[in-house]
């Protein structure tokens, strides 16, 4: 009984969580657990399992006698996510083109073929199937605290993704710099898989500081 409840979860969690991440849960009102737990065909017990691990995850804030909200987008968020990414994503990627195997190296294109795919097909699939790719050039690290944690950090960063893909011609940029990282990555160049990672983050960061810039400005107009 326990593993079905959890697997239900689990497939809640990931359904709640395209949503938020797709934006077609709004942030300014509370999820209404009784109304989405009839829609889906649940009992409430597995959606608050699902809603209490999307609230560690950083997507959702819990608030006494109100329930649960999409945590809103935000700027002081972004420079610690893209701060720490900078600090571990670079290097790890680095060291693990040093021992990828072949398989490995699969992965990595089919997961940014995927991705690929998605951009051009299904937007609200843009941010997880980006960190599937990112993933895929860690993982083969082998090293699980490093490869969580990084992960974490990916899955804080997916709805700033869409958020960065906004403006008119960064889908092409971005798939400009996951080729040339796969194909460093592959090739087993560490030193500049790891500069190209590290510059591809911090692109991204100033990207979204001068989005948030603007946005700031255009609301106090």
């Amino acid at each position: 009984m326990t593993l079905v409840v959890q697997t239900l979860s689990e497939q809640i969690f990931s359904l709640v969580r395209d949503r938020i991440i797709s934006g077609k849960i709004p942030t300014d009102s509370a999820i209404r657990q009784d109304a989405l737990a009839a829609e889906l065909g649940v009992s409430k017990i597995p959606l608050r399992e699902a809603l209490a691990r999307l609230e560690q995850d950083g997507l959702l804030l819990s608030q006494a006698n109100r329930g649960f909200f999409v945590r809103p987008l935000n700027a002081d968020e972004v420079e610690e996510v893209y701060a720490l990414r900078l600090k571990l994503e670079p290097d790890a990627v680095g060291e693990a083109s040093k021992v990828a195997t072949d398989a490995d190296k699969r992965t990595a294109r089919l997961a940014l073929d995927a991705l690929d795919v998605a951009a051009n097909t299904d937007k609200t699939q843009v941010g997880k199937l980006n960190r599937a790719f990112h993933m895929s050039l860690v993982r083969p690290l082998h090293r699980q605290v490093t490869i969580q944690i990084i992960e974490r950090l990916n899955i804080i960063s997916e709805r700033y993704v869409g958020k960065h893909l906004e403006p008119a011609g960064r889908d092409d940029r971005a798939h400009s710099e996951h080729l040339a990282l796969l194909e460093l990555w592959a090739a087993g160049k560490s030193e500049e898989v790891s500069a190209l990672m590290r510059n591809h983050i911090a692109m991204t960061l100033e990207d979204l500081r001068k989005q948030f810039d603007s946005d700031h400005a255009a609301i106090s107009a």
